[in-house]
């Protein structure tokens, strides 16, 4: 298989994202096909014409070498056997993308899924251990393919598809979407009238900052201090954060709308003076001032906002959520993020510092001041976080899926029934 390393590079890289990411060259086929990175482009980027093209082309380079053979002896019946391989993979692949999205049923995607059993269930070494292995992975992308159009197209369907087969068949993070999606017996949180919201009962998870993650926290932390006006923690790292947060959260006469200021200027401290203007205009679509009549209209999002956004973001906001990397929206679409388990929202254990200093500024502070609708959508069931750029959000108390009391082991609620907040303070 090591043959067609160069000539599957060369197939990927006619991939759509390759305008703005390239595939690297060294990139091998299995960890091409492999578990994605926040930035790394997969096949799943594949559309149906370009993935019908590049079989259509391995087909012709096999028959081209099976006819001329100049390559002779063993080494010439391997590139066509590992040729022919790589088509049918990619024939295959073709031909789920290209289904009709009207057509698919839950069904066939339980069926995929025995397949792709059977395949794993086959004892090979060498290259045959290979060749299934490529095989697998096309069905994979076919799968996701078909599950993304069930999603558009019948979305509780998809729902109860997916929490048919995942965690069981298939890994949870490998779904399109895991917004509305159970975990095993855990229900996504939602509206529950007044009563307490049930702590998360996974594991912590313990996250491993890298060199960049310090010096942006480093550097938000203090930009904190400076936009509530001195409020500092001893406390190192994330933790440190979160009773800054606190803090500034239980000072008297304090107001939510303070909070999202707060929160808002950060944020645009933190992207500099240069950033915000760039991304109106690149992303948004939003007329400079040139001194026509046209300035400060907008134009866009343009089309790749929402994806790139989500390509670029879990490289510089990792230092607050964790890991996260790039799914699809609710609508099947491109330009949703998922925060594996939000870090920030694990350190803190409480809904009222993630609505009022993360979920609403956030989104305020996209859609205001960078000209791109965000919804941001925690799950406090499983500190999982669903971000969907290009969706215009809706207000807690519209959101069926947004609870309205406090979580139980919430650490902010002894303190504030102890201050002068108490008859005023609401977590929404």
């Amino acid at each position: 298989m090591k043959l067609l390393f160069p000539l599957f590079i060369v197939a990927i890289s006619v991939a759509p994202v390759s305008a703005f990411m390239p595939a690297p060259a060294g990139r091998s086929i299995n960890k091409l096909y492999s578990t994605q990175k926040p930035n790394e482009t997969t096949v799943e980027e594949f559309n149906a014409a370009e993935l019908k093209q590049t079989a259509a082309e391995l087909n012709r380079k096999r028959s081209e070498i099976a006819a001329n053979e100049p390559i002779s002896g063993s080494i010439g019946d391997q590139v066509v056997v590992e040729l022919k391989h790589v088509a049918d993979s990619l024939s295959t692949a073709y031909g789920y993308v290209s289904t009709n999205p009207a057509e698919v049923k839950a069904e066939d995607i339980v069926k995929i899924c025995d397949i792709i059993d059977e395949e794993i269930a086959k004892d090979s070494t060498g290259l045959v251990a290979e060749n299934l292995e490529l095989k697998r992975r096309a069905l994979e992308l076919g799968r996701y393919h078909l599950l993304t159009k069930l999603m558009k197209t019948d979305y509780d369907a998809y729902v109860a598809t997916a929490g048919f087969l995942s965690p069981s068949r298939i890994d949870r993070l490998d779904l399109p979407n895991i917004q509305d999606v159970p975990f095993n017996e855990i229900m996504p949180s939602m509206e529950n009238g007044d009563e307490l919201v049930e702590d998360c009962t996974l594991e912590d998870m313990k996250f491993n900052d890298n060199l960049l993650d310090t010096l942006l926290l480093k550097i938000f932390r203090n930009l904190v201090e400076k936009n509530t006006k001195g409020v500092t923690s001893s406390t190192p790292g994330i933790n440190g954060l979160v009773e800054q947060g606190r803090d500034f959260m239980l000072q008297p006469d304090q107001t939510a709308e303070a909070q999202h200021k707060m929160v808002s200027q950060t944020l645009g401290d933190l992207m500099t003076p240069v950033l915000p203007p760039f991304y109106r205009i690149f992303m948004s679509g939003i007329v400079p001032k040139l001194g026509t009549d046209f300035d400060g209209k907008q134009i866009g999002p343009w089309f790749y906002a929402p994806w790139l956004t989500t390509i670029v973001t879990p490289t510089f906001f990792g230092f607050l959520v964790g890991p996260s990397r790039p799914n699809r929206r609710k609508d099947g679409e491109r330009g949703g993020l998922v925060v594996e388990k939000c870090k920030f929202l694990q350190e803190s254990g409480c809904k009222g510092i993630c609505l009022h200093q993360c979920k609403l500024p956030a989104q305020q502070f996209f859609g205001e001041e960078l000209g791109l609708e965000l919804t941001v959508s925690p799950n406090f069931a499983t500190q999982e976080c669903q971000w969907s750029f290009g969706e215009t959000p809706l207000s807690p108390k519209e959101d069926p899926s947004f609870p309205s009391g406090c979580l139980k082991g919430c650490d902010s609620r002894a303190a504030i029934a102890k201050s002068p907040l108490e008859a005023s303070f609401s977590c929404n």
